[in-house]
């Protein structure tokens, strides 16, 4: 603060009434400066948002949802004092979720093919940005090759794996801080670095807003050992050494292990109460991996339409709101998050999403519970041929798809045999009604410019 008067000039004042005034004033002005500071030490009052994602991580790889065959004990404290969904659903494969995800609209109007986000949409980033929060992201990108994307599409830091470029992305690996290459050949693990970036940036931006968007990248093929495996190699280069699909419990057990660090960051800069942590996964575990879940024998599903490849954990975890820990099993779609997250920062969200924010249940509140979930998914265009397509509504138990074909995803999981729609009950056959106007609803939401709405 800058005083009205410096020490010369008042002793200068002949008048001794000058001088009671400006010893008043300058009393005044030190007693301000007092409160500017004790306030400025108290506790933010805004909301800091983290959201994390795990690559190729289903719903079965954690323990509190049932999972029996990895270790994951801060995700389950973060359930356990939190908010547990069960019902929560992205799409199949990795740039489809991404997609949705970060800009709360369906890949029926805006996807045209894998690794790949239109450079004319807009994210959550540039909400955040827009309303003076510092905004970073530390992990997969996958998104497009050009220099400058992650500042485009509203990021002002970055540091991540598969920019511009597709180097080891685990021991000794290649990143990309804000568009710089990062090399490395002593040793590290790919998965430090990253989250070594993500703690540093909640610490260096402690005193301001922030947005932290965490793709991770593990758990993703190729599995390989991590620095807490026995047959860890800090020499190793490449991603065709040292696989195995053993080594997939040790990458979920160090993953979680990430989070943990995370956390302990906010608590440590006394971050925690204020901030909202969300965790999920950005579709169903690969193929090559079945894990016990339940009781039985559950194989990954990544790049099925089956809830094998939708059906993902999410965990949301906010101290300074969510003061009893409970489950919630309304459906959870990836358009909603973008929706949820603004809401919960109090910044308007755009004029249209295909999201309906969960804001209200993470207080306690009904809220609005989607009746169904939809999917557009095409996962890549072929260099031959028509494109492959599956569009679909889905209520949590009962998926309609636009070939027609109708599943009971609760006896059926596998969608292996398709319903007879002849002699169904009368509360089947109104689901099933609900299901086909749902599907109407999106009959030309498809661009033409991005290529034709499905079969």
């Amino acid at each position: 603060m800058r005083f009205p008067m410096c020490r010369d000039h008042l002793f200068r004042t002949s008048s001794e009434a000058h001088v009671r005034v400006a010893i008043a004033t300058l009393l005044a002005a030190l007693v301000a400066c007092g409160i500017a500071s004790a306030r400025a030490a108290e506790p933010a009052t805004h909301t800091n948002v983290v959201l994390i994602m795990a690559d190729d991580f289903g719903y079965e790889c954690v323990r509190a949802n049932g999972g029996e065959s990895y270790h994951t004990p801060h995700l389950d404290r973060l359930a356990a004092e939190g908010i547990r969904f069960t019902r929560c659903h992205v799409q199949p494969l990795c740039t489809p979720t991404r997609l949705e995800l970060m800009t709360g609209l369906s890949n029926v109007r805006n996807y045209h093919d894998f690794g790949l986000l239109p450079e004319s949409q807009q994210t959550f980033a540039h909400l955040f940005r827009a309303a003076g929060y510092a905004t970073g992201i530390c992990g997969k990108w996958q998104l497009g090759h050009r220099p400058g994307l992650p500042d485009h599409f509203g990021f002002d830091e970055a540091l991540l794996w598969q920019h511009t470029r597709r180097p080891p992305r685990y021991a000794n690996p290649g990143l990309e801080r804000n568009d710089v290459e990062e090399d490395y050949s002593q040793g590290e693990y790919g998965p430090d670095l990253i989250n070594a970036f993500a703690c540093d940036f909640l610490s260096r931006h402690r005193d301001e807003p922030f947005l932290l968007y965490y793709p991770m990248i593990l758990t993703h093929d190729p599995f390989q050992p991590t620095p807490k495996s026995p047959d860890w190699d800090p020499t190793a280069e490449g991603e065709k050494v040292l696989r195995h699909e053993r080594h997939f419990g040790e990458m979920v057990t160090y993953a979680d292990a990430m989070v943990g660090r995370l956390l302990a960051t906010l608590e440590r800069e006394g971050l925690r109460d204020n901030t909202l942590v969300i965790f999920l996964g950005d579709n169903g575990t690969h193929r090559s991996i079945t894990s016990r879940f339940q009781g039985e024998d559950y194989a990954g599903g990544k790049g099925q339409t089956t809830v094998r490849g939708t059906h993902v954990p999410l965990i949301a975890n906010w101290p300074a709101v969510i003061k009893e820990p409970r489950v919630c099993d309304d459906l959870i779609s990836t358009v909603d998050f973008l929706p949820t997250i603004a809401a919960a920062a109090g910044i308007d969200s755009f004029d249209h999403t295909d999201g309906v924010s969960f804001l209200p249940q993470l207080h306690g509140e009904r809220g609005t519970p989607r009746p169904w979930l939809y999917s557009w998914y095409s996962p890549r265009i072929p260099a031959k041929g028509p494109r492959p397509i599956s569009e679909s509504v889905f209520d949590g138990r009962f998926k309609r798809y636009r070939s027609g074909k109708l599943y009971d995803c609760v006896t059926d999981p596998d969608e292996k045999q398709p319903l007879d729609e002849r002699g169904l009950d009368d509360d089947t056959a109104r689901a099933v009604a609900q299901l086909d106007q749902a599907l109407s609803s999106f009959d030309d939401s498809r661009p033409a410019a991005l290529g034709p709405q499905g079969p």
